[in-house]
């Protein structure tokens, strides 16, 4: 009988053994099944880790079950230090939530020896604890770079092209992103293209100081925009020209044939498109919904024609809410009374400084039209559909008297 239970063992455990060596899911599912026990101490910490980051440290439950897979602590201490480190720095608990679920591993480090000596990088230089907070929050990621191999040395790059602390520093203030880049793979290689074409040192200076990001392009793109803005008739030598290669680059190419449709729709061709352009580079660079307006407000309202509008483009470029109408209500209201002609300058109507304006069109006519001064302040802090309905109808009522 004994024998007869041993030899049964047997063969139980060479079908067992069988089994497991025919199938390898099944040899790897005990392992899987008891990696990680739901009573671990390691599944513990991640629902603790899960739990404070929704409940302290603003996440949403999707972002801190991403985190956790990277995070992990026990106890709110390491968290907590973080939040009170960024505090004594200046820095709100909301700018602190947003840093920390753009990069959550900053809640696991000593704040002490990675994130300050950054911070007192930005101190030395003059940068303000809102500025400083400005700088992080916009870009996080900041905080996860050298000090020594990239922040300074990026920062170095600037100061040495400007010769000037302040300048290098405007640049960061205005887009900080660009200390993430290789900035002589980047910016110094795009640089020497513009020098190529032979756009002045002070143009290069301008355009990098006012929109550093125009440069963080492959260079052999930028190239082939500095192609295309020469081959569009733009000197290189004038301010236009830069002023056009960031008006390309800002753009993708599906948007410039939208915005090129634009001008389309009102009866624009092609060449008188192109001097638009050529004219004024940042007409390309107007929403198609500020183009369409006003353009609907000079054709329709004003009676114009859309190709005179597009030999002086700086009149699409203008506010219609702050400068447009409320012009046009009071030349208007002049107009009615007999107390101009309709022979008006578009550039002394709208192009004008607001002084000129209001000593041309309001100042002189107080006694003969004593409203006028509270009708241009009601139409600049209208809001621009509700009073666009009430606007009366030009019918053309403005002779365009060109200058």
């Amino acid at each position: 009988m004994r024998m007869m239970v041993g030899f049964l063992r047997k063969v139980a455990l060479l079908q067992v053994r069988f089994t497991l060596s025919a199938s390898p899911t099944l040899q790897i599912l005990p392992f899987l099944h008891f990696h990680r026990h739901p009573f671990s101490s390691s599944s513990k910490a991640d629902s603790f880790t899960v739990s404070h980051l929704i409940n302290s440290c603003g996440f949403s439950h999707q972002e801190a079950l991403s985190a956790s897979k990277f995070i992990h602590f026990e106890t709110p201490e390491k968290p907590d230090s973080v939040f009170s480190f960024f505090n004594s720095h200046g820095f709100s608990k909301s700018q602190t939530s947003k840093i920390v679920r753009s990069q959550p591993q900053l809640l696991v480090s000593d704040p002490e020896k990675s994130l300050l000596p950054k911070l007192q990088f930005f101190y030395s230089k003059g940068v303000s604890k809102p500025d400083i907070a400005r700088i992080v929050v916009s870009t996080p990621a900041i905080l996860k770079r050298s000090l020594e191999n990239q922040i300074i040395p990026s920062y170095n790059f600037f100061k040495d092209f400007f010769q000037s602390e302040e300048m290098a520093m405007g640049i960061v203030k205005r887009f900080s992103r660009i200390l993430l880049f290789d900035l002589h793979t980047y910016v110094e290689s795009n640089i020497n293209a513009l020098q190529e074409f032979e756009v002045p040192k002070s143009n290069i200076a301008a355009l990098l100081r006012h929109q550093p990001r125009v440069f963080m392009v492959r260079p052999n793109q930028f190239r082939e925009i500095l192609e295309e803005v020469k081959k569009m008739g733009f000197d290189p030598s004038q301010m236009k020209f830069v002023l056009a290669v960031q008006a390309i680059r800002g753009m993708s190419k599906s948007t410039w044939e939208r915005k090129i449709d634009a001008y389309r729709s009102w009866c624009c061709s092609e060449e008188e498109i192109r001097l638009a352009f050529l004219k004024l580079p940042w007409s390309m660079v107007l929403s198609e919904d500020k183009l369409m307006a006003t353009m609907d407000f000079f054709v329709n309202k004003m009676g114009w024609e859309s190709s005179f509008i597009a030999r002086r483009p700086v009149l699409l470029s203008l506010s219609l809410e702050k400068r447009i109408i409320p012009r046009y209500s009071v030349v208007q209201v002049l107009l009615s009374k007999g107390l101009i002609n309709k022979d008006i300058s578009p550039r002394v109507l709208f192009e004008s400084t607001e002084k000129k304006f209001m000593q041309k069109f309001v100042n002189l006519y107080k006694k003969e039209a004593s409203q006028l001064l509270n009708l241009y302040q009601e139409r600049k802090k209208s809001i621009f559909q509700k009073k666009q309905d009430c606007l009366p109808e030009g019918n053309g009522s403005f002779r365009i008297c060109t200058p």
